[in-house]
């Protein structure tokens, strides 16, 4: 089993917030793999929704106190971890007071579409690599689901791609239908700066337009897989996918996941 460590970059993990689609699949995802006898880390963030005290949250002194700076300005990461005793698995959640304390997943409480959405992404898939980093734990796969892990294939292969714990991994993106509408900004993704992750990298994406379609497209450009997560899923994300030779995993039923996504994971090794 070469994809034997398993890392989840994720948006949403179900109890922690409301059930729907994508947070019940980012808290059944890793356990099913982790059944199937892979090692696992997963992460999401610290959403301003998720009650710490009733969740058992605590902070992890060791692993925060960095500062990522994101538009000239410092942004301090926090980090802290759950448990899910009934999955036996361990939640990392990335937190901050400017992108995640007291604020909603992609809304405020009047359903208004946060402008700074693009920064929060890469705040958080910047948080979680260096916090891998820093746990000196080397994934063999990364697999990234949902519009806030979209961005993290650019970094893990631009700005970590020679870090011990990210070189020899396989990137794999989870496309989803649309989770949001808003246009992020073309201005925005100039944001995404970071060593040797410069704008130009994402450009020719993103110069017209950068919205759900064009985050999903960054990520696609920067793994090593891509999984179609279902029919509902943006046709044109889906042939960018394929216009670029990207392995894809077509949509399965849920009986058959663990098993279809384990035999993706090792098909990338081949």
């Amino acid at each position: 089993m070469k994809a034997q460590k398993v890392l989840f970059i994720t948006t949403e993990i179900a109890p922690f917030v409301a059930d729907n689609e994508h947070s019940i699949k980012g808290r059944t995802l890793p356990q099913s793999i982790q059944e199937q006898g892979h090692e696992i880390r997963t992460f999401t963030p610290k959403w301003g929704t998720i009650n710490e005290r009733r969740n058992q949250l605590h902070e992890v002194i060791r692993l925060s106190g960095m500062n990522l700076i994101i538009d000239d300005t410092d942004h301090p990461l926090i980090i802290k971890v759950a448990s899910l005793p009934s999955a036996r698995m361990q939640i990392y959640f990335i937190d901050n007071d400017d992108y995640f304390t007291k604020r909603g997943i992609l809304t405020d409480k009047d359903g208004k579409e946060y402008s700074d959405n693009s920064e929060r992404a890469i705040f958080y898939a910047r948080g979680v690599l260096e916090t891998v980093k820093k746990l000196r734990w080397v994934p063999d796969v990364i697999h990234c689901y949902g519009w806030a892990a979209a961005l993290a294939p650019l970094y893990i292969k631009k700005a970590y791609g020679d870090e011990p714990s990210f070189r020899d991994a396989k990137v794999v993106i989870e496309v989803s239908p649309k989770e949001f509408e808003q246009d992020l900004g073309t201005e925005n993704a100039k944001f995404v700066e970071y060593k040797d992750v410069h704008y130009d990298d994402i450009k020719d994406i993103c110069e017209q337009a950068y919205g759900h379609a064009e985050l999903a497209k960054i990520g696609i450009k920067y793994s090593d897989g891509v999984i179609i997560e279902n029919a509902d899923v943006d046709p044109t994300v889906i042939e960018y996918a394929k216009s670029l030779n990207r392995p894809v995993l077509e949509p399965v039923e849920d009986d058959k996941l663990k098993e279809a996504y384990s035999e993706f994971y090792e098909s990338l090794f081949e």
